[in-house]
């Protein structure tokens, strides 16, 4: 795989990651769902509308029951693009199977011709498409069909009214629909770009020799210009790793194996990370990564996971397979003016706590 294959894929994955990244708002349209069809199936009287709505809200729970499944895995397994494909398939069916059903349901009811429902028909839709965009607006091929699905059947229907305040409407839905599908497409480029610059920008910096990582200085010289730029509350995670039985590895296979493992180590760290997020070798087998930018104090958590799993796979040097664990240490900090030396020093006692207190693969946070 060439250097620019290698970038494409690692902005992939990333796209992808973020499919899960917030589930809130799939459980947030859940609840709003159940409440819309309860409201116009008890205003219709409609055995047709009752059955659609029912089909809807079912849609809409399993398409909250996958991503609930499937986000521990894309937000700590270490994925390339394949595996990051099967996710993005499994997040998209239900997605787009809700869009769907929403739209023949927003369809049915402009054509029955009732104002109340109509309204409260809108407003749902309307709303839909705009969490479709901000959530999902970093995989145009999900979010824009998602959107086209859900509220042009209300668009078509209305139109076939042929009267002013439904024909102005359907007007003024579609130029929504067109401007949201134009900013999602924007919106694609723009962090698509970021997300390669970010990864290229980290992969260019003071490299350690073995492993092409960044090195100590370099980890240091990118928190302090980070965290210049963090506000107020701003949460910032340090992680100190090392491996378990990478000296057996020396000591069975040779110095040179152990040099080819530390490199494949290095390469599965770089999968494991967001974009942004820094990992560099601070020596031997020690590892330390910064997050900056966290929204949830749990993404260190799944960060963490997702470095244990991914150290975890075995390794392979040719008949040979070599399996070694690693062991994290994590702190979290939202103080301004707090150096990296002592995030390290706090993470790295984590990370003995951790192996004192747990076995080899226990992430210490």
């Amino acid at each position: 795989m060439t250097p620019t294959d290698a970038l494409a894929e690692k902005v992939y994955v990333e796209l992808v990651r973020s499919l899960y990244a917030n589930v809130l708002p799939s459980k947030i349209m859940l609840g709003i769902t159940g409440l819309y069809v309860a409201l116009i199936g008890r205003s219709a009287h409609d055995g047709l509308l009752w059955v659609i709505g029912i089909a809807a809200f079912t849609a809409c729970l399993l398409r909250v029951s996958v991503a609930l499944a499937l986000r521990g895995k894309a937000m700590t397994a270490a994925l390339d693009r394949a595996a990051a494909r099967r996710l993005e398939l499994s997040f998209a069916g239900p997605y787009y199977l809700f869009s769907i059903l929403l739209g023949m349901l927003g369809g049915y009811v402009f054509l029955r011709g009732n104002n109340a429902t109509e309204m409260l028909t809108i407003c749902v839709l309307v709303g839909y498409c705009a969490g479709v965009a901000t959530g999902t607006g970093l995989r145009p091929r999900i979010a824009i069909p998602s959107m086209v699905m859900a509220i042009g059947p209300a668009i078509a229907a209305s139109a076939l009214r042929l009267e002013p305040i439904h024909a102005g409407m359907s007007l003024i839905a579609l130029a929504f629909l067109v401007g949201g599908s134009q900013s999602v497409l924007a919106q694609h480029r723009l962090i698509k770009t970021e997300i390669g610059k970010q990864l290229t920008s980290v992969s260019l910096a003071r490299r350690d020799g073995l492993t092409a990582l960044p090195n100590r200085l370099a980890l240091r010289e990118y928190f302090d210009e980070n965290a210049m730029l963090l506000g107020p509350g701003s949460v910032v995670a340090v992680h100190y790793l090392d491996l378990d039985g990478f000296k057996p590895v020396n000591d069975r296979y040779g110095h040179a194996a152990g040099d080819e493992l530390l490199a494949a180590v290095a390469e599965r760290l770089r999968g494991a990370v967001r974009s942004g997020d820094i990992v560099a070798r601070l020596g031997g087998d020690e590892f330390g990564i910064v997050q900056f930018g966290l929204n949830r104090n749990e993404e260190a958590d799944l960060l963490a996971r997702r470095i244990v799993a991914a150290i975890a796979q075995p390794f392979r040097r040719g008949e040979d397979v070599i399996e070694i664990s690693a062991c994290v240490g994590t702190v979290l900090s939202s103080e301004s003016g707090t150096d990296l030396e002592t995030l390290l020093r706090s993470a790295d006692a984590r990370l003995y706590q951790a192996k004192r207190n747990r076995p080899p693969s226990a992430i210490a946070l």
